[in-house]
């Protein structure tokens, strides 16, 4: 999430002081109208990585989002570009079907996925609409590594589950003060459609909704807040296994 522009403040980019303390590369390089996936950061990660490597340095590849992390190490699996259309259609038949809509077409991937979990859902619709196969087909392929001579050293900070929630909290507040509304202002203003990743990112949905009057703002900061722990739980889980 924070390769995007319009959202410095709720996806905690490094300050200004920060950037200009060390460089820093790929935060806030797209507008929130781009849908990002992990392939798409993949390319952008490796035109950076060998920059700095042309320079004679170490790059340091920083985040929370452990799928991305490890595509980096260990490649993605070979599944074609989805035209704009056809992920439009996925996301329509989602809406009106729910999980059924999967389970007609692909019940295999259907089996594998939480019957909420719609952004899944409709990724593995997509990709069946898209190309006639399973989602389940194109992941067994073998994957293509970008840096296959590349060595790592993985590094995990871990923060006691309690002080974590607690300061997932406080960091929610010190972002509204910060002006984190008045950037959901200004990205509701676009008109993009809720369906992009921009849209999705923790914070955003609670403070439109607030924005919408559908809920006050006491309320969003709540749903917020718990988003935020929830996203942290999923992380530490996500490192804990790849370890």
């Amino acid at each position: 999430m924070q390769v995007y522009a319009e959202l410095r403040i709720l996806t905690a980019r490094p300050s200004v002081k920060d950037e200009a303390a060390a460089p820093h590369m790929l935060y806030g390089v797209l507008p929130a109208s781009e849908a990002c996936s992990a392939a798409r950061w993949l390319e952008l990660a490796a035109e950076a990585i060998k920059e700095v490597w042309a320079q004679g340095k170490l790059p340091i590849v920083v985040g929370g989002t452990g799928l991305y992390l490890k595509a980096l190490k260990e490649g993605l699996s070979p599944i074609p570009d989805v035209l704009p259309e056809v992920r439009v259609e996925a996301t329509r038949l989602y809406a009106a079907q729910g999980a059924a809509a999967l389970q007609e077409r692909d019940p295999a991937m259907a089996k594998r996925l939480k019957d909420g979990d719609s952004q899944r859902h409709t990724r593995a619709l997509e990709v069946w609409l898209a190309t006639g196969k399973s989602l389940a087909y194109w992941q067994r392929k073998p994957r293509e590594v970008m840096f296959p001579d590349a060595e790592f050293s993985k590094e995990i900070v871990m923060q006691e589950r309690g002080e974590l929630y607690r300061r997932c909290d406080a960091r929610f507040l010190i972002m509204l003060e910060q002006g984190a509304l008045e950037e959901v202002k200004a990205l509701k203003e676009l008109n993009l459609s809720t369906d992009l990743p921009a849209m999705r990112a923790v914070g955003v949905p609670e403070l439109l909704a607030y924005l919408n009057g559908e809920m006050t703002l006491e309320e969003a900061t709540a749903k917020a807040q718990q988003a935020t722990r929830n996203y942290a739980k999923r992380q530490l889980t996500w490192f804990r296994n790849q370890a």
